[in-house]
């Protein structure tokens, strides 16, 4: 399993968008299994699962992103999980960090159009 947090002022219809195509553009194999959004006056949260295919690891891995809006102050939440190849310890989680790896890099982006 990796993780990975981030947080940033912005509006969380454009991160929650800009996040999915970035994700699903970067891996022939990558899909949204789901996807569900609570929203109210004081807050709005939106978790998306997306699944890949991993060439290394041989098996399917799992990437869960929770976006988090309190005042526009947003934070992004990331775990994969899945890509290990032990029966009883991790083994191979290269295709974890890789599929996470999507996430940073998708937020990367988003940072530097706000830099601009």
């Amino acid at each position: 399993m990796a993780k990975y947090k981030w947080t940033i002022s912005g509006d969380f219809h454009y991160i929650t968008d800009y996040i999915k195509k970035e994700i699903l553009n970067t891996s022939t194999s990558a899909s949204l299994e789901d996807e569900e959004y609570i929203i109210n006056d004081s807050c709005r949260i939106g978790i998306m699962v997306f699944e890949r295919y991993s060439y290394t690891g041989g098996n399917r891995l799992s990437l869960n992103v929770t976006v988090i809006d309190s005042n526009h102050k947003i934070q992004v939440i990331g775990i994969s999980s899945g890509g290990s190849n032990g029966v009883f310890f991790k083994v191979n989680t290269m295709g974890e960090e890789a599929f996470l790896d999507k996430l940073k890099g998708a937020i990367n982006k988003i940072k530097r159009s706000c830099n601009e």
